[in-house]
């Protein structure tokens, strides 16, 4: 993710699965750049730029513990016995993603969905002491700030300043994006419990097994967090079959709060990644556009 707003994800659709075909993944492209990398992750902020063979090996065991299907771990070596880089072997799943499989096979939706809510219970089951990233928490570390929803605010508001001097319409209503945080931000009821959750869940992310089990990949992001993080993100990415994950008991406040800012995230970030050289700026434009346009809305603009 971008360290720089709460919620850019690395690849992002506009829409569903089965009616928008995602954007070039930031990650590919000229020399095999990571576009969204802005530098070093720092481990105290859940939502700085996931890499590295420590949070892929951290989560990779939390995920283990918690029974929720992962490709496995063959081997891992930080030490560059063998290589210049740390490098690590995980389980090949030669299946389709469930992105795939959505758009290949609709009548196998149900079941795939099904079975997609079953993975989310058993992982949101899960709780951390903290909330952070868990190769942060599980060592017994601790976050900056002192909430989740405090951390969205302040990356809602730092994405507002950013998107103001790139786009004549968001600096127009960079008063009301402002307003309207801090009204959601006061809706927000103190909480005491931090969910596991992967951080940037679409189905792009999971892959099949053999028997059509669903397994997450990309999980170097994984965290303990307010699992409305992973809702308002599942509800973007998975569209018209979003309804066969929705989970009961979700806190309607952080839902529009986080949503606001998700939205916020998905154009301060490519918007900052056509200062650059991303290869496919059409792509990143479009996603920049409908967000905006949906931040616009829910800011009562």
């Amino acid at each position: 993710m971008s360290p720089a707003c709460a919620a850019a994800p690395r690849r992002a659709s506009t829409g569903s699965p089965s009616t928008t075909t995602p954007p070039p993944s930031p990650t590919s492209g000229r020399r095999n750049e990571d576009y969204w990398d802005a530098g070093p992750s720092d481990l105290g902020d859940p939502f700085s730029h996931g890499t590295g063979l420590h949070l892929f090996t951290a989560a990779h065991d939390r995920l283990a513990a918690a029974g929720v299907r992962t490709p496995r771990l063959l081997y891992a070596d930080a030490s560059h016995t063998h290589l210049p880089a740390d490098a690590a072997v995980v389980e090949d799943l030669p299946g389709d993603s469930l992105e795939e499989l959505l758009i290949r096979d609709p009548q196998a939706a149900p079941e795939a969905m099904g079975r997609m809510r079953v993975l989310l219970e058993t992982l949101h089951s899960r709780t951390g002491p903290r909330f952070g990233k868990v190769a942060l928490v599980d060592e017994g570390g601790s976050s900056h700030g002192t909430s989740c929803e405090q951390r969205v605010v302040e990356g809602a508001l730092r994405c507002v300043e950013e998107i103001a001097v790139r786009d004549a319409r968001a600096a127009a209503g960079r008063e009301a994006f402002e307003q309207a945080i801090h009204a959601l931000a006061a809706e927000v009821r103190p909480r005491t419990r931090h969910t596991l959750i992967h951080g940037e869940l679409g189905p792009d992310h999971v892959l099949l097994t053999s028997d059509g089990r669903p397994a997450l990949i990309d999980i170097e992001g994984l965290m303990y967090f307010d699992v409305e993080q992973e809702y308002v993100f599942l509800q973007l990415r998975f569209g018209r079959h979003y309804d066969a994950l929705h989970a009961p008991g979700l806190d309607e406040a952080r839902m529009r709060l986080y949503r606001l800012s998700m939205h916020l995230g998905l154009v301060a970030g490519p918007l900052r990644l056509l200062d650059g050289d991303f290869p496919h700026p059409e792509g990143m434009r479009a996603i920049a556009e409908s967000n905006l346009v949906r931040a616009l809305e829910l800011a009562g603009r």
